[in-house]
């Protein structure tokens, strides 16, 4: 390597031509790095698994490195509340001095005393010393190895241990060396990393819950968005916990078990979410499957913690592409976004290291989940806009229907006629009427009124009505709830209705009757008319009357209403069902 670098020197001073001379420098650099960084990644232990031999009792020549171990065993066995040690081999290449002190990460069950070279370098946790018992140390922990120890070839490190609290969990012990400010910082490099992305996820969970809690349509994807990325914040926490927080080896399976169902949970719900908003129709069926595939997942693969996330995670995967291929064939917004963002995190799981492949595939589903929800507020700002016109055409429409002009025509030439005749029964017509605009005034910017208004209102529309026709118009109420809201002036319509296309019994009457009554799952209001139905050309179905009364239901209550009207033998009968909330 050094002849090459002189060469290279040689050349660079020879060269007169600045462009050569520039790219030979270039490349001396690149390939100086290239050299540097392949020094810097070669790994500190050349040995590959040192494996750690094993023995019970107590004897501190045992650390020594010179000491002969070759009777002692691979396996530990049950050591109950025993002091025993372990003693490992492995060599070290040339280390450049940019590397030390190099420190040595242990990863290992217990309470141990650290020996390198028979020189003791650290503590994890107190063994059981003169009648105390033993105090528990933590599963991964950091010691610096003094320079003058840290020579090219063989070294041994041998540990002094016991572990009461768990003595049938085997556990080979995991060693690996680096700078030993490298083993400290790189961690808390990496967990500001991820406590920026808990944090982040923490907040979009607040917001989600927040706009779920104060909104008066609450819909569930809304809460399922919300809860993933709680969960996903709970995910993050918990992995790097052991970097906040002292974790006891006894309570080492407690954070892994915690982890394993929190990424349980959100293997249901990430599929769940995708359900909801692209209308998967089997929903039902593939959620009881996955809930059945991830609780075998758990049962086989009890205490592989690692196993079971990933499998955890490849079911999650596989539902959920079925749901996307289904939406995609529905042609549903956002189809291809949410299976790029699984392609993609399935690759992720797929190629890079889990501990960090987990969280990185599970940040590029939820930000296509955001996506989604992103479109699914467009459109209901759309819908919103599109209501808010509706609403302004109704209000229009429903002043109309008692300002048109033949109408107010026949109702003053009427009220003429009952003022040059009868001033009195002349005065209580015009009362009515004058108590009916009134009404319509009251109510017509209103979304729903209480349903007595809208009897008042039926009441003074026949009264009006009866001066006008001179006919004797009953009306009668069954089992109403006074309590109840509905959309104005939609009994008043089915009422006029009635007026118009009916003619009246012998007598001179029409009776109107109006019931309501308390269905399981349905508010149910019926409205007959009995009377003589006049002939008409063309199908009431599609009357401007019967628009609004739609226009209505769909302005109040979404989709979760039907409108039925028929002619009957002596009559009309409509019937209108609410779905109750």
């Amino acid at each position: 390597m050094v002849k090459t670098f002189e060469r290279l020197q040689e050349l660079l001073n020879s060269h007169k031509s600045l462009e050569i001379t520039l790219y030979i420098y270039i490349m001396y650099k690149l390939l100086f790095l290239l050299t540097l960084l392949s020094i810097l990644t070669t790994p500190i232990i050349r040995t590959e698994d040192p494996i750690p031999l094993y023995k019970m009792g107590d004897n501190i020549t045992w650390a020594s490195k010179d000491y002969d171990d070759k009777d002692w065993s691979q396996t530990r066995g049950n050591t109950a509340d025993k002091i025993f040690w372990s003693r490992t081999h492995f060599e070290l290449r040339q280390v450049e001095e940019e590397l030390k002190p190099l420190g040595v990460q242990i990863q290992s069950f217990g309470s141990f005393e650290v020996y390198w070279d028979g020189i003791l370098i650290g503590r994890n946790g107190q063994l059981p010393q003169n009648g105390k018992p033993e105090i528990p140390g933590t599963e991964s922990s950091y010691y610096r190895v003094p320079d003058q120890l840290t020579t090219p070839g063989f070294h041994t490190v041998a540990l002094r241990t016991s572990q009461s609290f768990l003595p049938d969990i085997q556990r080979t012990i995991g060693f690996k060396m680096n700078s030993y400010t490298t083993l400290l910082t790189k961690p808390l490099v990496t967990m500001s990393y991820m406590n920026l992305m808990a944090g982040a996820f923490l907040i979009a969970a607040v917001y989600y819950f927040f706009l779920y809690l104060n909104s008066k349509r609450r819909q569930w994807d809304i809460l399922i968005f919300a809860s993933i990325c709680f969960l996903f914040f709970a995910l993050l926490i918990m992995e790097y916990l052991k970097f906040h927080v002292f974790i006891p080896y006894p309570d080492f399976y407690i954070r892994l078990e915690i982890i394993g169902w929190l990424t349980f949970a959100n293997a249901l719900l990430v599929p769940l979410y995708f359900i909801i908003q692209f209308n998967f129709k089997r929903g039902k069926w593939l959620m009881v499957l996955l809930v059945i595939a991830l609780l075998s997942l758990y049962i086989l693969n009890y205490k592989s913690y690692d196993l079971t996330a990933r499998l955890y995670s490849l079911a999650m995967l596989i539902a959920s592409f079925i749901v996307v291929f289904s939406g995609i064939i529905q042609k549903e917004k956002g189809g291809f976004i949410a299976l790029s963002a699984l392609i993609i995190s399935a690759l992720i799981n797929k190629f890079v290291l889990y501990d960090y492949g987990l969280f990185i595939s599970f940040t590029v589903i939820v930000l296509s989940m955001l996506y989604l929800h992103s479109i699914r507020a467009s459109v209901i700002e759309v819908e919103h806009q599109n209501a808010v016109m509706l609403s302004s055409r109704l209000q229009l429409e429903l002043l109309k229907k008692n300002i048109q002009p033949h109408f107010l025509r026949n109702t003053l030439t009427s009220m003429m006629d009952w003022v040059e005749e009868s001033p009195k029964e002349g005065s209580r017509f015009i009362q009515a009427l004058a108590k009916e605009f009134d009404i319509m005034n009251e109510i017509s910017e209103l979304a729903q009124i209480p349903i007595t208004k809208e009897l008042e209102l039926c009441r003074q529309h026949i009264s009006i009505m009866g001066f006008r026709k001179e006919i004797n118009y009953q009306w009668e109420e069954i089992g109403i709830d006074e309590k109840q809201l509905i959309p104005p002036a939609i009994i008043h319509t089915l009422l006029e209705n009635g007026i118009t296309h009916s003619e009246p019994l012998p007598g001179n009457t029409v009776k109107f009757v109006l019931s309501y009554s308390l269905k399981e799952k349905t508010h149910q209001y019926t409205f007959e008319t009995f009377a003589k139905n006049r002939k008409v050309l063309t199908s009431r179905s599609g009357g401007n009357g019967f628009k609004y009364i739609k226009a209505r239901l769909t302005e109040s209550y979404g989709h979760n209403w039907t409108f039925e009207s028929a002619p009957v033998e002596n009559g009309w009968i409509s019937t209108i069902h609410i779905l109750r909330p």
